[in-house]
């Protein structure tokens, strides 16, 4: 969407063309939604069965840890894995490997084999957003893949509220076996309908000729791979990096550790903890919109791009510095609030780390950029994992870990601010850049 006639016109151009585009985007969102639904299953259950298999919480971070190398290890292959392949049979492989990885939960009975169940899951769950843009990419025109990629997008907080709604009343009622079977056989579900529909749109017998001409009649623009040995030349993606390093694992901390949080200084029940969880994840939904929101309307009123980037991004950090005081608050629902604000600053935070990528980089480099920082985020989000079980099994205090997600995000912020004191784009050298061969 360029302007806002095209996006009032939209309806009606979709209306005498077809829809058949947006079915797929619907299957783009419940892919997504599925997989933070299986993510955070075992963050859910965690203070069960904690108590239950007799974990420490350094064994709980080892298992948490085994999630996070598999995903950065994925992200270096999935790409080229699903160009191989194409987006129907990539995309399969991947929801289908963490398929299995789901249900092989069910099997698990210590935390080695916990571990190895978690491993295979992080390797299938990083292929989710590699193959849903490539999706995108092949299935919408230019001007409509901004909003196609936002609504599948927002399939991860869709799946951040389903889960400690769902999966409690699942393990209560059928036994925490089946929380891990359920979500594996949505995954699998999700697989057949996806291979028995998705097709190119040159090869959608279903698709109408207008629709078809409408997808096909802006030619993709020459698809490149830069590597990342040669964009770490650059400041800027130094500058990423580190915002992602430093930041991503405390939404790791949120995602896994909360649930044990709350359980532990609020004696929740695994049913208790679903009123919680949902509050702090609506309130980092708002955040996720207000980011970009904000920015964007600073950017509206004049203000330079480096100046409302950056003021935003100062705006989120301040927001997240009161969840030092979460480990002490002495009421449920106060910590929930701090938390929940914190969630808020960092899913804002997040949306304008992002689009510092295509502040500072052209168009055909955003995604190696992007790649770059996901991967720095799940290697960070190893270090910080066992860095808290270490924490949590000497002192048996949260405090520590609330600080340093406290101060994490003000770090970094002066971290970019000295790699990029202005966001200028990068000029990148006429060096090699590999062809991306796909169907």
């Amino acid at each position: 969407m360029n302007d806002l006639n095209e996006r009032v016109g939209a309806p009606r151009l979709t209306a005498k063309l077809g829809t058949y585009r947006w079915r797929v985007c619907a299957m783009l969102l419940a892919a997504t939604t599925i997989n933070y639904i299986d993510r955070q299953v075992l963050g859910v259950l965690a203070p069960f069965l904690q108590g239950k298999m007799g974990w420490s919480e350094l064994d709980y971070s080892y298992i948490v840890t085994a999630f996070q190398a598999a995903y950065a290890i994925g992200l270096l292959c999935t790409g080229a894995i699903i160009d191989r392949f194409g987006t129907r049979i990539g995309y399969a492989l991947a929801i289908g490997v963490w398929s299995v990885a789901a249900m092989g939960h069910s099997l698990a009975v210590g935390v080695a084999s916990f571990a190895v169940a978690r491993f295979a899951l992080g390797l299938g769950e990083s292929g989710n957003f590699p193959a849903a843009v490539k999706a995108v990419a092949e299935w919408f025109p230019q001007r409509e893949r901004a909003l196609a990629a936002g609504i599948f997008n927002s399939g991860s907080n869709i799946g951040a509220i389903v889960a400690p709604a769902l999966v409690p009343i699942v393990a209560l009622r059928l036994g925490w076996q089946a929380a891990f079977l359920f979500t594996g056989v949505l995954s699998a579900t999700w697989v057949i309908i996806w291979l028995l529909t998705y097709r190119t749109p040159d090869n959608q017998p279903k698709l109408s000729a207008a629709e078809r001409d409408y997808i096909g009649r802006e030619p993709l623009a020459a698809t490149v791979r830069i590597p990342w040995s040669q964009l770490l030349r650059y400041r800027q993606a130094w500058a990423l990096v580190a915002a992602k390093f430093i930041t991503d694992p405390i939404w790791w901390f949120f995602l896994f550790w909360l649930p044990k949080f709350l359980h532990a200084e609020y004696g929740l029940s695994l049913l208790g903890l679903g009123a919680p969880l949902i509050a702090i994840f609506l309130l980092a939904d708002v955040g996720s919109v207000a980011g970009g929101w904000f920015a964007g309307r600073l950017i509206r009123r004049g203000w330079s791009v480096n100046r409302a980037r950056k003021g935003t991004m100062l705006l989120c950090a301040l927001l997240i510095v009161p969840v030092v005081f979460a480990a002490k608050a002495n009421h449920l629902w106060l910590a929930v609030a701090l938390i929940g604000l914190a969630t808020a600053g960092h899913q804002g935070w997040s949306a304008n780390v992002y689009t510092l990528a295509s502040d500072m980089f052209p168009r055909h480099a955003v995604a190696s950029v992007v790649g770059i920082g996901g991967f720095a985020g799940a290697v960070g989000g190893m270090l910080i994992s066992t860095t808290i079980g270490l924490l949590l099994q000497f002192t048996g205090s949260y405090l520590p870990v609330f600080f340093m997600a406290g101060s994490a995000y003000l770090i970094a912020l002066v971290v970019v601010q000295a790699l990029v004191p202005r966001l200028e784009p990068a000029r990148l050298e006429a060096f090699s850049m590999i062809p991306d061969t796909t169907e």
